[in-house]
């Protein structure tokens, strides 16, 4: 989105750089389920009032939304209104703590997938950018054993070049040697 001075700041400061924080990885993983259908811009021009209805994205308090909870989600026209998605990110939030309570961080289960490390890729062209990888669906299969939803390969891809898994900006962008020398 060349021109909107949202998108182009997510991309010069967010998009692509590695990130191991958990509670920052689930929130990135709920708006990209959100987003399933739509274009990224859409839910980055929510993403504030994403924040504000689930509770700053705190897994703890959005595991335990309840009826009044989805009622007022669904009522609220600063977010993305779909009954399935609302309870995919409530849900996922219920899977986030059982995960944690099984003494399994889903930073490093995520990261296990490129054995800790950015996978480094060297497009010249944005159509020899994939729209999924192998270990998107790994990663895509793992979570859906899990129970989360919304998280089909295509989807886990577009999470892991936002999130730094992969350094998908073009040799060309400004930001890929940027991004490069944040991989661990």
């Amino acid at each position: 989105m060349a021109g909107d001075p949202l998108y182009e700041a997510y991309h010069d400061t967010e998009w692509g750089v590695p990130e191991y924080d958990s509670r920052a990885l689930w929130e990135k993983l709920v708006l990209d389920g959100f987003q399933a259908g739509l274009s990224w811009i859409t839910i980055l021009r929510k993403r504030d009032a994403f924040r504000a209805a689930f509770a700053d994205f705190d897994p703890d308090v959005v595991a335990r939304f309840g009826d009044e909870d989805r009622a007022r989600l669904m009522a609220d026209a600063g977010i993305v209104r779909s009954n399935a998605k609302i309870d995919a990110a409530i849900n996922g939030a219920r899977i986030y703590l059982d995960m944690r309570d099984k003494g399994e961080d889903l930073s490093q289960f995520l990261w296990s997938f490129t054995n800790g490390k950015v996978i480094q890729n060297n497009w010249e062209r944005i159509d020899q950018v994939p729209a999924q990888t192998r270990v998107a669906e790994e990663m895509s299969k793992a979570l859906k054993a899990k129970g989360y939803k919304f998280v089909g390969p295509v989807i886990v891809y577009a999470f892991m070049q936002a999130t730094g898994f992969v350094n998908d900006h073009l040799t060309c962008c400004h930001r890929h040697a940027q991004v490069k020398r944040m991989g661990r």
